[in-house]
């Protein structure tokens, strides 16, 4: 071919291919923008969520990254890089996703597609470009996924369904709590209450667990012939996790012990009987102050509680048979609880019940006390006391 023909058609491709490429740059919205584009700066984006040393759950998966999204004073449209990896160099990458959208209301949100294993740390980074030009990654952030503690209530194994227990410190017995995760020490606390909604609690406990099944014996002495209720929950102390409480069982502790009458009881100076009267509360009042002269010693020092609180009962019988001697009506008291009293008594007064708190009750060391105060409405009880 001719070289003065193929001169012109050379030429004539230089020209097209200038004229392609002033095209391609001179607008900055194209997509086939050559970059970077000369004066245009993007800022990193700012992590939000997991922030620096955040603590994430297996159970809260997977996680969702969300981060500030980033500035532009450049026309093009931004987009996103986020990169998870296990390392702070980000040599051993577990996630890259390029091209993301940017979020309304100035964040953006990317929920990983898979959940993270469990006691690791990551890092994640990200960072905002338009397709000409690239921002800086932000500031890298780490957090760890761990595997929680959770404890379920366990289950109370004895006394339960009111069943009479023998002594006044029972011994509380309950399986040890389900639990998941990386549970340590376990400890369970347990609560003793007079009544249901646990307002009146009369012990508190604490016992390490135990294998299989957990014991404690309640540490104060209970009240005779009352119903109890009580409840546990776990405890786990390494990471002090707190477990729900368990059912409510309920028990009764045993009546009380027959007091032991003295043997021929001496009757004490000033003592005897009252002089027969009006059925009044003054003339029951006498017979109650002069009934505790008479037997003197039921009110003494006694070197245990039991002793103090059998003689005392003693002393409220011999009290309550004087009085029907003396013509009143008179029997023991239920307390509110449910318990026979060991230091009230019931009488009848003009036609009406009325109760009456007798004694300051004795314990180990000291001496009962007599008194004559009129306290809650009456629940009258049966009895015909002991007679001289």
């Amino acid at each position: 071919m001719n070289s003065n023909y193929l001169l012109p058609i050379a030429l004539a491709a230089v020209f097209a291919t200038g004229a392609c490429e002033h095209s391609k740059s001179s607008n900055p919205l194209s997509p086939t923008v050559a970059g970077p584009i000369v004066g245009v700066s993007i800022t990193p984006p700012k992590l939000v969520a997991p922030s620096a040393g955040m603590q994430v759950a297996t159970t809260a998966q997977p996680v969702t990254l969300v981060l500030e999204n980033a500035a532009t004073n450049g026309q093009r449209p931004l987009s996103y890089l986020i990169e998870v990896a296990m390392d702070a160099d980000f040599s051993n990458k577990l996630l890259s996703r390029d091209g993301l959208t940017p979020g309304a209301n100035g964040q953006t949100t990317f929920r990983l597609p898979d959940a993270l294993t469990g006691e690791r740390t990551y890092y994640w980074r990200a960072r905002a470009q338009d397709g000409a030009n690239t921002g800086p990654f932000a500031p890298i952030a780490y957090f760890s996924v761990y595997t929680p503690i959770v404890l379920q209530a366990p289950q109370l194994v004895s006394p339960i369904n009111d069943t009479p227990v023998t002594d006044r410190n029972p011994t509380l017995v309950l399986n040890n709590a389900a639990r998941s995760g990386p549970a340590g020490a376990i400890v369970y606390e347990m609560q003793v209450s007079s009544n249901e909604p646990f307002s009146q609690i009369v012990d508190s406990l604490t016992q390490a667990e135990q294998a299989g099944a957990t014991r404690k014996a309640v540490g104060v002495q209970l009240s005779y012939a009352t119903r109890y209720y009580w409840r546990a929950r776990a405890l786990e102390m390494t990471q002090s996790v707190q477990g729900p409480w368990s059912a409510t069982a309920t028990f009764k502790t045993p009546a009380a012990p027959a007091p032991t009458p003295s043997p021929n009881p001496t009757p004490s100076p000033g003592g005897g009987h009252v002089t027969p009267g009006p059925l009044t509360e003054q003339q029951a009042s006498d017979i109650v102050y002069a009934t505790a002269r008479e037997f003197s010693h039921l009110t003494a020092v006694f070197g245990s509680e039991d002793q103090a609180v059998n003689a005392a009962q003693e002393l409220l019988l011999r009290t309550i048979w004087h009085l029907q001697l003396a013509g009143f009506e008179a029997g023991r008291q239920r307390n509110p609880s449910g318990a026979i009293s060991n230091d009230k008594l019931t009488i009848r007064i003009n036609g009406s019940w009325r109760s009456y708190d007798i004694f300051s009750l004795g314990y180990a060391g000291r001496a009962t006390t007599v008194q004559f105060m009129e306290v809650w409405p009456a629940d009258y009880q049966p009895s015909s006391g002991i007679a001289d």
